[in-house]
């Protein structure tokens, strides 16, 4: 694994509860076709899957990436008996953010995964910008294949079906920033927008967004993001208008 010892390319900050997607969430980041020095961040959340897993991603690292995980034996979201609103890891996404040993973060969930190129497209998208973002392809959760590429939700300021109520958006696997820039915003993280837990991310989204900070794009899809569209009727509207699912 990489040196600790002085300040990485670039990190991957994900929080987790164990589930077995992990691997393949974190391997997508071994298998990135950029070589330079890569810091990945694992926060356990909860411990719902089986711990063997962390083992098993150590022993798979490869040279140039470095695997840093957190345990603190406990939960800090409120929905697990902590007492931060967001149920996506609590204050776990704030903490590794500041933690992390590169100015340059990024993020990835536990069930969703890196296209190769990735890390490289956004690492060059962010060349002379505060932050950058990716697209993404649509998985459905229960077939694992491919709905359509995203674009209609995470597709960047003032545009999208959130363009009117939160300025546009942003997905959190999307993302890349200079954490220097946005040092202030990071504790937004624990935060939820809603009642039920959920909305931490558009809140960072709805930062950046407004910050008017130069972002960079990188014009193609490059995440692969997991989700039961059926659970959310705006979405499945919009997917049957596209003819993508009937």
């Amino acid at each position: 694994m990489a040196s600790l010892k002085k300040p990485f390319d670039v990190a991957v900050i994900t929080t987790t509860i164990l589930r077995p997607s992990l691997k393949r969430a974190i391997q997508s980041v071994f298998d990135q076709d950029y070589q330079g020095r890569i810091q990945i961040l694992v926060g356990v959340d909860r411990k719902d899957g089986d711990p063997g897993i962390i083992e098993e991603l150590r022993q798979a690292c490869p040279d140039n990436i470095t695997l840093t995980v957190i345990d603190t034996g406990y939960s800090t979201a409120r929905q697990n008996g902590g007492i931060y609103t967001s149920f996506s890891g609590g204050s776990m996404r704030t903490v590794l953010s500041y933690a992390a040993n590169s100015r340059l973060i990024s993020y990835l969930d536990d069930d969703n995964w890196f296209a190769p190129t990735h890390l490289s497209d956004l690492l060059q998208a962010v060349q002379g910008n505060a932050w950058a973002y990716s697209l993404r392809w649509l998985v459905d959760k229960e077939s694992q294949k491919i709905i359509c590429e995203d674009d209609f939700i995470s597709v960047g300021a003032g545009k999208g079906i959130f363009a009117k109520v939160h300025g546009g958006f942003v997905d959190t696997n999307c993302l890349i920033m200079d954490k220097l820039q946005f040092h202030n915003i990071l504790p937004l993280w624990c935060i939820a927008l809603v009642e039920k837990g959920n909305g931490a991310d558009q809140r960072i989204s709805q930062a950046l967004i407004k910050s008017d900070r130069p972002c960079g794009f990188t014009g193609r899809p490059s995440v692969y993001y997991e989700f039961l569209y059926k659970k959310y009727p705006i979405i499945t509207k919009f997917l049957r208008q596209k003819g993508v699912i009937e």
